[in-house]
Formats: C-alpha cells, sequence, structure tokens
C-alpha cells in the first residue's frame, strides 16, 4: 500500500512515515485535524495529487477521558464528539467521491468494544463510539453498490497512548473481564484493518469486526 498518514502530531507522525519509508514502503504525513472539513478536503485532494487515486480510509482519530453523565461537561462532551462521531462522518465525506471513483474502495472505522456495551463513567465515549458503529452499518448500505465497502472494528484494550484516561480500577476492570488475561498489542488492529481493506475481504460490508481478547 502506498498510505499516507493524517494526525495533529506531527513530529510523531513524520516518524511513522519515515519508518515505512526507512523499511521500503511509500508513505506521506500530511497536518490534518479531523474536525475540519477543509482540512478532510486538503488531506484528499494531496493524496489522489500523490498518488492518482484513493482506494482505502482508515478513521483512527480517537480521543478519550472518563466521565458520568452528571460529571461530563458540555465542553467536553462536544470535544469529544467532535473527534470521534464528527471526525468519522467528515472523513467519509470528503473521501468518498475519490474513493468511488477508484471502483474498488474500503472504509474502516475504528470504534469500540465501549460502541457495543456499556460501562459506568463514560458517557460521551459510548456516546461517540456507539454513533460510529451505526454510521458505518448505514454508510455500507448506502454505497454497498457503489463499489465501496464500509466496516468497523471493535478494539477491546489496546496498548496505545489513550490508556492514559483510565482510571486504576477501570484498569483492573477491564482486565479482569478479558478472558485473555492481557491488553491488546496496535498491530492486532491493523491486521484486522488490513483483511477489511484487502480484496480477500471483497463480499464483506457492514459488519463489526471486534477485537477484544475474548471479552
Amino acid at each position: 500500500a502506498q498510505v499516507v498518514i493524517g494526525d495533529l502530531q506531527e513530529q510523531l507522525g513524520r516518524s511513522v512515515s519515515e519508518k515505512i519509508q526507512n523499511s521500503g514502503g511509500q508513505a506521506e504525513f500530511l497536518h490534518l485535524d479531523v474536525t475540519v472539513e477543509e482540512a478532510w478536503k486538503n488531506a484528499v485532494r494531496k493524496t489522489v495529487g500523490m498518488y492518482g487515486k484513493l482506494t482505502t480510509l482508515i478513521n483512527n482519530a480517537g480521543v478519550y477521558w472518563p466521565a458520568g453523565i452528571e460529571a461530563e461537561e458540555r465542553e467536553k462532551w462536544d470535544q469529544m464528539l467532535a473527534v470521534n462521531q464528527t471526525g468519522v462522518w467528515l472523513g467519509m465525506k470528503t473521501a468518498v467521491p475519490a474513493l468511488r471513483d477508484s471502483g474498488n474502495s474500503s472504509v474502516v472505522n475504528i470504534s469500540s468494544l465501549y460502541g457495543l456495551i456499556g460501562s459506568p463513567g463514560s458517557i460521551a465515549y459510548h456516546a461517540s463510539k456507539g454513533a460510529v458503529r451505526l454510521m458505518s452499518k448505514a454508510a455500507a448500505l448506502e454505497y454497498a453498490r457503489q463499489g465501496i465497502r464500509v466496516n468497523s472494528i471493535h478494539p477491546g484494550q489496546i496498548d496505545t497512548p489513550i490508556l492514559a484516561g483510565l482510571t486504576p480500577e477501570q484498569d483492573a476492570q477491564i482486565k479482569e473481564a478479558t478472558p485473555m488475561g492481557r491488553i491488546g498489542r496496535p498491530e492486532e488492529i491493523a491486521y484486522g484493518s488490513l483483511y477489511l481493506c484487502s480484496d480477500e475481504a471483497s463480499f464483506t460490508t457492514g459488519i463489526e469486526l471486534v477485537i477484544d481478547g475474548g471479552w
């Protein structure tokens, strides 16, 4: 694959693209705020300009912090939905024309186990990730005959910086609830994405791929 990495974190994003390039792959980094439609349009335009077409979109940007119904603040609620939910919609909205032109495209929206089940103390996160699940299904049906497949992935606890938002009690609770007794690795989510984006998944759309250690 020829990869474009979009993120606000320029130093980290460029380090990833450089690792891919140093290993013989093709990758570029673009500054991208997923909450801004014009930023998405610019990213899609530059991608098509560099590589000639766009076949794949993985909506992976996400934020998390714990807060229950009464404790959550409106400003923080809006911020989480802007990144986790609106960012996914804007990504699909701006990428679909180029994906449609490719004729054989795939979208993977990263939701969460918390997009399938409830828990106390994470109301905005549940709201955003539950939305991603059904947005993916709606998009899968909308584009099923236009050469675009859309699926969601629902990770359990994965070893990424987002875990810093968990309280010790939540962390222990999640590990206790995971039958495999460990947290997942980012690569395990990446391989699920790779399958859904590949031609081997050509008859797969509208599904929820749960990668959560059996939870």
